[in-house]
């Protein structure tokens, strides 16, 4: 399919893999799609200006750009950064269509529906697009798809003017007159309210009059603040909605002043928020900031899991404030024939653009119209999932397709592979976003970018498939890619609980094709010298690890059902870094959870797990979120024949009480290459890589850990 990119700077219209459907979802094929010349042209702008001056504008980056170079060194963070600054960035956020296909669970929507779509990165300038089942609406009878198409832009105002509470009769200042501002005046003159404009803009300030603003000012030629007084009988207005866009303190400091005593102001737009205590305070005014669409946003459970809010509780959530917009347009209180003021198709997308940034009489309002599909052939070619990009030779190279480019397989396992690269040739890169597969495939030399896992699975050419996707779907893509013949390096956890690790080594045993999980620490450097040291030892081992996580809230997605909580996810490394060290098998385990007092605290981030092995050694691992960010991640300490080893976070390892030399680094190495190079090994001699059961004990380990913790906790 066909969407609009901005590609270092520049808007381009690109094909890129169309989505696949779904649970929760619907699928639709797009016919006008609405340009926001504030938030867009932002973005637009935003991606011309120099890497320095992005720092810049935001000093914080800079902490956050030293902590990588120092953790990562400079190779990587360079690495990072052109990634960041050659990914392809869709645009659009507002649009309408006709339903094509429907996901699982979703009765609401049929096929042929007409609907209106919002949702920055959901509802994007592309022939086609995926949106969750509160983020689309149907269009009412009297609304037609291409009014429809500003659905986005009309809940944001509406939803300004939800929370001015505006009365019948009262007088209301609209500041800004772009085209969020004049939806919001004709939404308050439905309202039955007075309403007075502002804007620097001639003609943005005739339009607000031809469309039912009571008065509209122009600061250029009035005093605003006595003209607002002599329209307000001197009191002032009741409320002032900004729906501005720029960087000055000013127009709050106006919006305070011409509004009266006990009055109301809120700001819709992005303008700067430096305020002068006195008329505020002298005021008592309620200052207020609307959230976009409405409640909801920014919720990923209402907006992605589609978990409604109760109407009785929350009346007017995104998606009702999506609808009742709709219905004043197809009522007729709305006019949007003066607002929508130039349409492009599609392909002259970069023309709308450049229009919107250039031109002297700028449009308010500009709407991108699609291609109808006229025939099945048509629809299939928007619906590809697979978009070529290059051809290279591969001979003696395992070709290998990744699955899921997430910011970790981004930021390691793809560089990796790059450096492995007489081993290794990346083949597909498949993501669920058509942009980030194909920019991502681009900034690493994939022969291809696909949104749909079923493409590698069917390729004779792919080899192998490194699953990087979340947790919930590690163990039945493995399963997939086993039946498919594919040799599997699983990134951690295998599966989130017994019965689907039981499947998943079933199918194993009766592929027999090369496995591997991504515990990467037994590779690291410091384990490898480690386990020299210790291989000859007298007695058991005793080992103490502290893992200091960092906090994560209770609604990131490794919490949830996604992710299968942190004990599953993440200490698997640590209990199969024992296993590498101590060589024998558990005999015993304890689990013992924190009884945290509040409820942002999770007892199953703060678990101390101990394991007794067969040959006597005991292994502790001390999990928690609790510490400083600033203390150092992992260490670890061995104590065995009088020699204690201490591991610092895998950039050193110190010993005492024996003369051999340690490790150290000048960069964090966790043995993610290293892993990398013995799973190529893989394919030539099993026998170099840990059991099959050995991998499972693993996981059943972690399962247990959680069910012991929950009795204790």
């Amino acid at each position: 399919m066909k969407q609009v990119l901005i590609r270092r700077g520049q808007v381009m219209v690109e094909q890129v893999p169309a989505p696949m459907l779904d649970q929760g979802h619907v699928l639709v094929e797009v016919t006008y799609s609405l340009i926001s010349p504030g938030t867009e042209i932002s973005s637009v702008q935003s991606a011309n200006q120099s890497l320095i001056s992005k720092v810049l504008d935001q000093p914080d980056r800079i902490k956050k750009l030293l902590g990588h170079l120092r953790s990562q060194g400079i190779q990587k963070t360079i690495a990072k950064v052109q990634g960041q600054t050659g990914q392809l960035t869709p645009l659009g956020y507002s649009c309408s269509g006709v339903v094509t296909q429907v996901g699982e669970g979703v009765t609401e929507f049929q096929p042929g529906d007409q609907v209106a779509c919002a949702g920055a990165g959901i509802a994007n300038h592309a022939e086609m697009v995926l949106v969750p089942r509160n983020l689309v609406v149907k269009i009412p009878d009297g609304c037609d798809l291409r009014s429809a198409a500003s659905v986005t832009l009309g809940a944001i105002a509406l939803q300004g003017v939800r929370r001015a509470e505006p009365r019948l009769g009262e007088i209301v200042v609209v500041i800004g007159l772009g085209l969020l501002g004049q939806l919001t005046t004709q939404i308050l003159k439905a309202a039955g309210c007075r309403v007075i404009g502002i804007d620097v803009d001639a003609r943005r300030v005739a339009l607000a009059k031809t469309l039912g603003a009571d008065a509209a000012l122009n600061p250029s030629e009035v005093a605003i603040i006595n003209e607002t007084l002599h329209l307000t009988a001197g009191y002032g207005a009741d409320a002032t909605i900004i729906t501005a866009a720029s960087n000055s303190d000013e127009i709050v400091q106006q919006a305070m002043e011409i509004t009266r005593k006990k009055g109301r102001v809120v700001v819709v737009g992005a303008v700067g928020l430096g305020l002068k205590r006195s008329p505020f305070y002298e005021k008592e005014i309620d200052f207020l900031i609307s959230t976009s669409y409405g409640p909801g946003r920014y919720d990923e459970r209402y907006e992605k899991q589609g978990l409604d809010y109760p109407y009785s509780y929350v009346r007017w959530t995104e998606n009702r404030n999506m609808q009742e917009y709709l219905r004043l347009v197809a009522a007729g209180k709305l006019r949007l024939d003066k607002i929508l003021e130039r349409e492009y198709s599609l392909e002259e997308a970069p023309q709308a653009y450049s229009d919107l940034q250039n031109v002297s009489d700028k449009p308010l309002g500009v709407i991108l119209r699609y291609p109808v599909s006229s025939d099945s052939a048509q629809f299939a070619e928007k619906m590809q999932t697979r978009v070529s990009l290059t051809s290279r030779s591969t001979i003696g190279k395992i070709r290998i397709a990744v699955v899921g480019a997430g910011s970790f397989a981004k930021a390691v396992h793809l560089p990796n592979l790059q450096k492995l690269s007489d081993l290794y040739s990346i083949r597909a890169i498949v993501s669920g976003t058509g942009t980030n597969a194909k920019s991502t495939a681009e900034q690493f030399g994939a022969a291809y970018a696909s949104t749909n896992y079923q493409d590698v699975l069917n390729d004779p050419d792919v080899d192998a498939v490194m699953i990087c996707t979340r947790h919930n779907l590690h163990a039945q893509q493995a399963i997939l890619a086993a039946k498919a013949g594919k040799a599997i390096f699983l990134e951690k956890p295998m599966a989130l609980n017994q019965e689907e690790l039981d499947q998943l080594v079933e199918v194993l045993k009766e592929t027999g094709v090369p496995f591997m999980v991504g515990y990467n620490r037994r590779y690291s450097p410091a384990a490898r010298r480690i386990k020299e040291i210790v291989k000859e030892r007298q007695n058991p081992l005793m080992i103490l690890y502290r893992m200091n996580a960092g906090y994560l809230p209770p609604t990131h997605w490794t919490q949830t059902e996604e992710g299968g909580g942190r004990i599953i996810g993440e200490a698997c490394h640590i209990i199969d870094l024992f296993q590498y060290l101590i060589g024998t098998r558990v005999e015993e385990m304890t689990a013992t959870a924190l009884a945290p007092k509040s409820e942002h605290v999770l007892a199953s981030d703060n678990m101390l797990i101990t394991l007794r092995y067969s040959d006597g050694s005991v292994a502790s691992l001390f999990y928690t979120s609790l510490g400083a960010s600033d203390l150092p991640k992992e260490y670890m300490e061995i104590y065995v024949d009088g020699k204690v080893l201490l591991l610092n976070d895998y950039v050193s390892l110190e010993m005492t009480g024996i003369k051999l030399p340690g490790w150290s680094a000048s960069i964090q190495d966790k043995g993610h290459l290293d892993a990398l190079s013995v799973f190529s090994q893989r394919f030539v001699d099993a026998r170099i890589y840990q059991s099959l059961e050995e991998l499972a004990e693993t996981s059943s380990l972690t399962f247990e850990a959680v069910q012991l913790s929950t009795r204790t906790s």
